[in-house]
């Protein structure tokens, strides 16, 4: 008893830093948003005339980011489930979604959502931005499967049977059970797959999305300057990934409730 009432106050400790730690990231991200769209003409050419282009194409980015990110998580959830289901039709869609996703590149994924389904469901009219959406969750969907799948793997079976011996019934056992302990084994490959989302948006420029990448191509073509074009957009995206990097971490600890991070 003792040894878990010490163990409250260094967990306390632990998620009042892992807030911090989000609400910083999250203010850091919104002050170079701001920072950029402002007039910044004392920067060199031709960064300084487009810094709003770019602080717009940076927003763009991080939209793509997060609603693909919050739809690949559902999207894992479910097929994961579907995987493990004692139905085999659903374990069948599930594992034949996953094999193909995987084995094919996310470019041809974009350009097949945007162009080719409006050809086979007529009644799909979707804009560039949501069929960028559609693509990219998808695509971060299938690997959460995989992460997901493993930490429903990684719990110990005798939970579940903990879960019955007290009566709960299969959903909610499922809820406040097996998913919790599931979704914490499986947040570091969930952190790794929203940081290589963040990049792969950048493919998102094949179909017209005006986000980073499409606007650091547009600035170079009209002003034939690659070098700065470039570092600059680098640069954000470092930033970006620093910053998502940065609050998925405070995240992870914050559902480490056993200590592993000190």
């Amino acid at each position: 008893m003792a040894g878990g009432l010490r163990i409250w106050p260094v967990a306390w400790s632990r998620q009042r830093r892992s807030s911090a730690t989000i609400l910083a990231a999250s203010l850091s991200l919104l002050l170079i948003l701001w920072l950029m769209a402002t007039p910044m003409s004392w920067l060199p050419e031709p960064i300084g005339s487009n810094a709003q282009v770019f602080a717009e194409g940076t927003r763009v980015t991080v939209e793509l980011t997060a609603v693909a990110g919050v739809l690949g998580v559902l999207i894992g959830v479910l097929a994961a489930l579907a995987k493990r289901s004692g139905w085999a039709v659903l374990r069948w869609v599930a594992t034949s979604y996953i094999w193909v996703i995987r084995g094919t590149p996310l470019l041809v994924q974009v350009l097949f959502v945007y162009f080719a389904v409006p050809v086979l469901i007529p009644a799909w009219q979707l804009g560039d931005f949501e069929s960028a959406c559609v693509a990219l969750s998808l695509n971060v969907g299938a690997y959460n499967a995989e992460a997901i799948r493993a930490g429903l793997q990684a719990v110990p079976n005798g939970q579940l049977e903990a879960a019955r011996s007290l009566g709960l019934s299969p959903w909610f056992t499922f809820i406040d059970v097996i998913f919790p302990q599931a979704f914490k084994i499986s947040l570091p490959p969930l952190v790794n797959n929203l940081v290589a989302l963040l990049k792969d948006s950048s493919l998102a420029y094949a179909i017209g999305v005006v986000e980073l990448t499409n606007v650091g191509n547009r600035i170079q073509a009209a002003t034939f300057q690659p070098v700065p074009v470039l570092l600059t957009s680098a640069a954000l995206y470092l930033v970006l990934t620093t910053v998502t990097t940065q609050i998925s971490s405070a995240v992870e600890r914050r559902f480490d409730i056993e200590g592993r991070h000190r």
